[in-house]
């Protein structure tokens, strides 16, 4: 079987780094995977890009350049927006023409028009894994608290003056309409709860949607080397940027702080440590809670060395689609605590393998932190047994060998 996967990246962001782990998972399970790609970082011979780095700009900036006409040459919100007008003509590519299935991943910022889309469709069969809400909304990558995607979008808070019915996320949701519903496409959710928004969505709740976590390097992470020093307890909490608004660290600080005020003696035996990029210089300046920043860790070994360190795991996001860092912490040994919205729901079990917080609410992250600390019974080993049964590569690869098999068979 000949597979090719499409991503924007081969290494920059989480979509690119669990497609990459997908096509090393299939290879080892003997398919022929290989990888296209806008930006390719690695040396990888199973890596090409798609074209060459000026197409890719061009269609970059093509498409941004209507957007910020269209949204009245307002940037606040360019990057939040994705429309795919312009693309790269990946139905000319040979390993394209080569393959059996064609499995699509994250292929906004100018990679995939919508129409190239309905092209691959027409002479491959193609699976789509969502790595956010795109597909299932008109415009935007998450809808956090806006419910205008399970009708047809429009009014949309991210376009400027968007109280307009018939806006350009009302115009987008149209033309993705009109693909799926002309096209033979397979969506793959990456959680369930992933998975429940599409069922709700306009666009997505007649389409066949599987769910199929994303694998991840378990074996990377063993709980054996954990290397806590002097019997002071630590908190991980990691991001590439930790200050994104998404990731809600204003509530992980307000937490800590509430711990630090409500068990003084557990807080001056503990330490949080924090690890990725912060643009913001004050986004700790508030935080009474012991605490470290490590900057950002490149590569695994980095990685697992931090958690390794560590008691336990945090997660604050505002919404997830499956958050990596709760993962890898808990292969690591780390009892997790993150906020229930998303697909960390798929990954804890609550009072049992980790602490399941209301998400916004930094008084009950508080509380998860202190049972995680204090209370929690479960052993490193079972904490990496349960994700390992989950998330590890070889079952996440034959799970999506099954159901590119499906495919061909109904082609």
């Amino acid at each position: 079987m000949k597979v090719v996967l499409v991503n924007h990246s081969d290494s920059l962001g989480g979509a690119s780094v669990v497609t990459y782990r997908l096509m090393e998972a299939l290879i080892a399970q003997g398919v022929d995977a290989r990888m296209l790609v806008v930006k390719k970082s690695t040396g990888s011979p199973y890596v090409a890009e798609a074209a060459g780095r000026f197409a890719g700009r061009m269609a970059f900036l093509a498409e941004h350049m209507r957007i910020f006409m269209r949204n009245g040459f307002d940037r606040s919100t360019l990057f939040k927006i994705s429309t795919a007008t312009d693309g790269l003509p990946l139905h000319r590519h040979p390993w394209v023409r080569e393959a059996d299935v064609v499995a699509l991943n994250w292929v906004n910022q100018g990679m995939l028009s919508l129409k190239e889309i309905g092209r691959l469709a027409r002479i491959r069969p193609v699976v789509w894994t969502m790595h956010d809400m795109w597909c299932a909304t008109g415009v935007c990558h998450h809808a956090g608290t806006c419910d205008g995607y399970l009708d047809r979008c429009g009014h949309c808070p991210l376009i400027k003056g968007g109280r307009v019915k018939r806006d350009l996320s009302r115009v987008t949701w149209m033309r993705k309409s009109g693909l799926y519903s002309s096209s033979e496409i397979r969506f793959v959710a990456v959680s369930n709860w992933l998975a429940e928004r599409c069922r709700h969505s306009s666009l997505l709740s007649h389409m066949p949607v599987s769910v199929i976590p994303n694998a991840f390097p378990v074996e990377d992470f063993p709980p054996s080397a954990r290397t806590a020093e002097g019997g002071r307890r630590r908190i991980i909490m990691g991001a590439a940027r930790l200050d994104d608004p998404i990731k809600g660290l204003p509530f992980a600080v307000e937490a800590l702080n509430i711990l630090a005020d409500s068990c003084p003696g557990l807080a001056e035996r503990a330490e949080a440590v924090f690890f990725g990029a912060v643009r913001d210089p004050e986004a700790f300046s508030g935080l009474r809670f012991p605490h470290r920043l490590l900057g950002g860790l490149s590569g695994r070994d980095e990685l697992a060395r931090a958690y390794a360190g560590a008691d336990v795991v945090l997660s604050t996001s505002l919404y997830e689609t499956l958050p990596g860092t709760v993962i890898e912490g808990m292969a690591a040994g780390c009892v997790p605590v993150a906020t229930n919205r998303g697909g960390q729901g798929d990954i804890i079990d609550h009072l049992s393998t980790g602490y399941l917080a209301q998400a916004g609410s930094a008084r009950d992250i508080a509380e998860g932190l202190r049972w995680a600390l204090c209370s929690a019974t479960v052993t490193p080993e079972e904490l990496h047994g349960h994700v390992s049964a989950r998330f590890s590569a070889e079952s996440v690869a034959r799970r999506y060998i099954g159901l590119f098999n499906e495919m061909l068979k109904i082609r």
